[in-house]
């Protein structure tokens, strides 16, 4: 139990929440989950917020979908659907809920809206963005399209509506192996187009006899991984057990012991329970998977999304009262990426989930670069 004491978290609006008796009781699982990562002080100020909105859900039919990357008390206290930004979107739109709360950034909220188009979708923050979705629009597209005629093209879910508008079909980091195999038979092709993530085609390439025709855009978290990085964490902590996402580049890939996408990287660590693990991306997903793995240690030699950072318990809260800010996406442009969504949820789930790293790989592998 913690102690109590007269804490109250204010918002914007000026409105207070105490710390009660009935807010503890009620945040106590959420706690629970969180008290290794967030301090009990820190928990007397962010637990009446919580409890706030998660009143709110309830009164006015919401749902806050939360992102692995989200901080561990928006992930365990107030998300609904908590995973990757796919996964967050079909569990959305299998909800009876009226309202969707993006706990994420903005290609998110777009893919949540674009399959739950009668639903109001709400992200907390319009400046929440993405490095890899703003390195590519659909006018791009377009122009690739052009200068490979008859080639399909394959986009990554962490991309605006208007690009997957222009797309044949989706992929996840977890299924672009499959995807990209799949495109290259229904065309009849040996190549692929295979956007916007230059590391990540970089890595399918490795695992496939299909060539890839790549994009320059990157994830600024992952990106910023490198050879020397992955070294030093090997000489400091030579039992650890160190994962990678496949967003990071090819000479990490090469050093890690495992690489897949969050969900594997989660799934990992709960089936094989290394004493010991380092995870390869965004600082929170340490956090909130270690809420469910309490006999790994996790250390944490991560990089912050400072767009994913910009959403706060204090934002949700004020999204929620407020209805603040809709996200909206025409429909012309909507009825055309969900078609290029729907094709890739359209396909069996893969056997076992890609993992980029040497234990498929085929050396030497090259993409061709727009």
């Amino acid at each position: 139990m913690l102690k109590l004491s007269i804490r109250r978290m204010a918002v914007a609006d000026g409105t207070q929440f105490p710390f009660t008796p009935d807010v503890e009781r009620t945040t106590a699982p959420a706690w629970e989950k969180v008290k290794r990562q967030v301090t009990p002080m820190e928990w007397r100020q962010q637990a009446p917020l919580i409890a706030e909105i998660n009143r709110l859900k309830r009164a006015k039919n919401a749902v806050i979908l939360a992102h692995n990357y989200m901080t561990p008390e928006i992930f365990h206290g107030v998300g609904d659907y908590v995973g990757d930004s796919l996964g967050l979107a079909k569990e959305a739109a299998r909800s009876d809920a009226k309202i969707i709360v993006q706990a994420g950034v903005h290609f998110m909220a777009e893919t949540s809206k674009i399959l739950s188009p009668e639903k109001t979708v709400l992200i907390p923050d319009l400046l929440a963005g993405c490095s890899l979705a703003s390195s590519i629009t659909g006018a791009d597209v377009r122009l690739i399209k052009q200068r490979y005629p008859g080639v399909p093209v394959v986009t990554y879910v962490n991309t605006t509506a208007d690009v997957k508008a222009e797309t044949d079909i989706c992929c996840t980091s977890a299924n672009a192996v499959q995807v990209v195999e799949q495109a290259a038979r229904e065309w009849g092709v040996d190549r692929v187009i295979l956007i916007p993530d230059e590391f990540l085609a970089r890595n399918v390439a490795r695992q496939t006899p299909i060539k890839i025709i790549a994009w320059q855009g990157r994830c600024e978290v992952h990106e910023r991984f490198n050879r020397e990085d992955i070294l030093e964490l090997r000489a400091a902590y030579p039992g650890a057990e160190i994962l990678a996402h496949p967003e990071c580049p090819t000479e990490v890939i090469e050093l890690s012991d495992f690489t897949g996408s969050t969900a594997a990287m989660n799934d990992y660590v709960i089936t094989r329970k290394p004493k010991q693990v380092v995870m390869i991306t965004e600082c929170s997903m340490a956090d909130n998977v270690a809420a469910d793995a309490p006999d790994t240690e996790f250390v944490r030699p991560c990089n912050l999304c400072p767009h994913m950072k910009r959403i706060t318990l204090e934002n949700i809260y004020e999204s929620l009262a407020y209805d603040r800010y809709e996200v909206t996406v025409d429909p012309a442009i909507a009825d055309r990426a969900r078609l290029a969504v729907q094709r890739m949820v359209d396909l069996p789930p893969p056997p076992i989930p890609a993992r980029y790293d040497l234990v498929k790989a085929r050396h030497h592998v090259d993409v061709e670069l727009i």
